[in-house]
C-alpha cells in the first residue's frame, strides 16, 4: 500500500521505472516474434504511465488522449496482423505522444518555484520520454528512407535496418551528449534527426535541469539559514 501511495503521489517515478525496465526488456524481447508482440503491449503499458503523467501537468488533457488512443488501435492490430504501414504509422504517432508528454512535463516543472520530489523524477521522466521520441523518430525515418541508419561495426550495412535498441541507444547517446553510439546517421534526413535531438539535449540540460538545481540550492541555502537563525 506504501509503494501504491508513494506512485499516486510521484506518478513520474513510475513511468521512470517502467521505461528503465524497458530498456532490459526490449533487449530481451526483440529477437524473436513472440517477443516482438510483447514489447509492442509492453510499450502501451508505457503508454499508459506516460498519460497519467501528462494529466499531472498543466497541458490540455485531451490532446493526450487524441494521440493516445490510434496508438493503442495500430499497436493491437500490428500484433495480429503485422506490417510495416502499420508500425510505421504507430512509431510517428509515438514520437509525436511522447514529445507531447515531455513538452507537458517541462512546462510542470517550470511552473514549480520550489522543488519537489516529483519534480525530481519528472525531470529523470522528461529524458527517457525525449529519448523515446526520437527514437521512435528514427525508426520512421528508417522506413521511409531504408539505409537511413549504418554502423561503425558493419560499415556496409550487411546487418540491413538498425533495431529498435540500437535506435533508442543512438537517441540516448547523443540527448546526453557522451556520444559512444556506433550508430550513425547517414542519409542526410537522418542527420537533421540527429542534430535535432543533439539540441534539445543540450537545451534541457542547460534550461531545465540547471533551473532545477539552482532552486534546490537555493532552498537548501534557505533552510540552513533558517536553522541557525
Amino acid at each position: 500500500m506504501s509503494l501504491l501511495a508513494f506512485v499516486r503521489r510521484t506518478p513520474s517515478a513510475a513511468l521512470v521505472g517502467v521505461q528503465l525496465l524497458g530498456v532490459v526488456l526490449y533487449a530481451l524481447m526483440e529477437t524473436s516474434p513472440r517477443g516482438r508482440a510483447l514489447f509492442a503491449l509492453f510499450g502501451v503499458l508505457v503508454l499508459g504511465f506516460a498519460l497519467r503523467v501528462v494529466r499531472s501537468g498543466p497541458w490540455l488533457t485531451w490532446i493526450g488522449v487524441a494521440l493516445a488512443a490510434p496508438i493503442v488501435v495500430l499497436t493491437i492490430v500490428g500484433v495480429f496482423t503485422p506490417n510495416p504501414v502499420i508500425n510505421t504509422a504507430s512509431a510517428a504517432l509515438y514520437a509525436a505522444f511522447y514529445l507531447y508528454a515531455a513538452g507537458s512535463l517541462i512546462a510542470y516543472m517550470l511552473q514549480d518555484t520550489r522543488v519537489a520530489t516529483d519534480d525530481l523524477f519528472a525531470a529523470g521522466a522528461t529524458f527517457t520520454l525525449l529519448a523515446w521520441a526520437f527514437a521512435h523518430t528514427f525508426v520512421v525515418c528508417q522506413a521511409l528512407q531504408p539505409g537511413a541508419f549504418g554502423s561503425s561495426l558493419q560499415p556496409d550495412g550487411t546487418l540491413g535496418p538498425r533495431s529498435w535498441t540500437e535506435l533508442l541507444y543512438c537517441s540516448v547517446a547523443v540527448l546526453s551528449s557522451v556520444g559512444l553510439s556506433d550508430i550513425l546517421p547517414v542519409t542526410p534526413m537522418a542527420r537533421a534527426l540527429v542534430m535535432l535531438a543533439s539540441f534539445t539535449g543540450v537545451l534541457y540540460i542547460a534550461l531545465v535541469v540547471s533551473r532545477l538545481i539552482s532552486l534546490a540550492t537555493v532552498a537548501r541555502g534557505d533552510t540552513g539559514r533558517g536553522s541557525r537563525s
